[in-house]
């Protein structure tokens, strides 16, 4: 039977960052909606969306995932049974995927400051001097059963994959 400590980040803000985009993300986000509407009609079909989506993400969706997003947010256009986004909704459809984009950013830079000597890993030594730092009481024991949680390979190493799971899901199963 293991114990199971379940240390919990929610007070760090890494659990379910709750955010909405900033004024920066909004104006880039009307600026591409503008750029990609083409003809400018007022409002942007699957394949502007797809377009929009490399420009902002640097990914090409696939048609499903379009249409997913159509479904979800569009509107129909006058033309028949295709939807289409309008700036409004491209804004209300694009802003999960630029919270997403920053949380992953946040443990990123989170994995590097533990990650002092840029190994591509955190071994036992990284996480108790930071723990140290910013815990100095807490008993090394404690330190040694959270390592041993967030090692989900029991490599003796905590891997990226490790630590982005822990930071995204807890240890919680």
């Amino acid at each position: 039977m293991s114990m199971r400590l379940g240390f919990n980040f929610n007070n760090a803000g890494y659990n379910n960052i709750n955010r909405s985009i900033n004024q920066g993300e909004l104006v880039l986000l009307r600026r591409t909606f503008n750029e990609c509407d083409s003809n400018h009609k007022g409002y942007l079909t699957r394949e502007d969306l797809k377009i929009a989506l490399i420009t902002l993400f640097g990914y090409k969706p696939t048609k499903y995932e379009a249409n997913k997003i159509l479904e979800k947010y569009g509107e129909n256009i006058e033309s028949g049974d295709e939807k289409a986004l309008g700036s409004n909704e491209f804004i209300e459809a694009m802003t999960p995927y630029m919270i997403k984009r920053d949380e992953d950013e946040d443990i990123r830079h989170t994995f590097l400051a533990f990650d002092a000597q840029c190994k591509g890993f955190l071994v036992f030594e990284d996480l108790q001097k930071v723990v140290h730092q910013v815990a100095p009481n807490l008993p090394s024991h404690v330190i040694e059963t959270a390592f041993k949680e967030l090692d989900r390979d029991g490599d003796k190493r905590i891997s990226y994959k490790d630590f982005d799971f822990m930071m995204k899901y807890g240890t919680d199963t």
